[in-house]
């Protein structure tokens, strides 16, 4: 993938799609947090990757040689990815949505970024430097001020919400994706082509649960209010954003583009108050100081020396 910096050349078009990025992410979390009570979580997951694919499938079917091998000869990859990226940080995310808000999630799902410079450090034995560890530090900070919800008590009796867990979890899942996605099989891959396996890969690993949790009494969506929700969960927060992030890394290069998703709490919170009635809290306005702030500082360009 082509990382042009930007140029004077740069179109209004270019900077719209940057914008468009944060929000784009966020939906996933509003949309899944709004199909609570109509679509079962495992199943919400299971229709939107297995929709992406289909959507996406033209791409793959011209692709179809590289595709065919990749699968052939990076089957366990295929099959984790699918597993981390759109398993877990699918049907996780949205059974914990199911106890926890949408405002929480997208922030404490922030800290995947923070995951990401830690697992390079165990599994590629990339140096840590001393402003990541202060991000860190900081960024947890804010997690725990929002899991606690302000009240340092909790900490004492273990009032913990499991939904808040449940997406640490899966930040966690999506930071070891992210660092599998260097392999380099992976990183030949024709970017549309890629997307496409992995969501049906996240299909196919979601089946089960899925099954399971139809068996058990599920829910299908059954309103055109549900299956206009799950159509946006597929449309803009799984196609679209990967569009956007991807055409915003062309244009502005990896580094601005990163800046995209550290604009994904402010978001995520002004689009839950908005869109879902959720009220806005302090605990909300620290977390997003901290855990924004963290994240940048232990990102920041400054100093890396890759």
């Amino acid at each position: 993938m082509p990382n042009t910096p930007a140029t004077q050349q740069t179109r209004l078009t270019d900077w719209l799609i940057f914008l468009a990025v944060p929000f784009f992410f966020a939906s996933n979390v509003v949309f899944g947090r709004g199909v609570v009570g109509e679509v079962s979580p495992f199943i919400a997951a299971f229709i939107r990757w297995m929709g992406s694919t289909l959507i996406i499938a033209p791409f793959m079917i011209a692709d179809w040689r590289n595709c065919l091998a990749f699968v052939r000869h990076k089957t366990l990859l295929w099959l984790v990815l699918g597993i981390l990226g759109m398993g877990i940080c699918g049907g996780v995310v949205y059974w914990g949505l199911t106890m926890t808000t949408a405002a929480n999630g997208t922030l404490i799902y922030t800290t995947s970024s923070l995951f990401i410079i830690l697992f390079q450090r165990i599994f590629q034995g990339r140096p840590i430097r001393k402003l990541e560890v202060a991000g860190m530090i900081i960024a947890f900070a804010g997690v725990a001020a929002i899991v606690l919800k302000g009240d340092i008590s909790a900490l004492r009796h273990m009032n913990f919400n499991i939904g808040d867990f449940a997406i640490l979890t899966a930040a966690i899942a999506f930071a070891i994706y992210s660092v599998l996605l260097r392999d380099p099989a992976a990183r030949q891959m024709v970017s549309f082509s890629l997307f496409g396996l992995i969501a049906f890969s996240g299909a196919l690993v979601l089946l089960p649960p899925a099954a399971l949790e139809l068996a058990q009494g599920g829910m299908l969506p059954a309103t055109p209010v549900a299956w206009a929700k799950i159509g946006g969960i597929i449309l803009f927060a799984s196609l679209l954003a990967f569009y956007c992030f991807t055409h915003t890394v062309r244009v502005f290069g990896p580094a601005t583009a990163g800046i995209t998703l550290y604009m994904m709490p402010p978001v995520s919170i002004l689009m839950a108050t908005v869109f879902l009635g959720e009220s806005f809290e302090t605990y909300h306005a620290i977390g997003i100081v901290l855990v924004t702030g963290g994240v940048i500082i232990a990102t920041a360009p400054i100093g890396k020396g890759r």
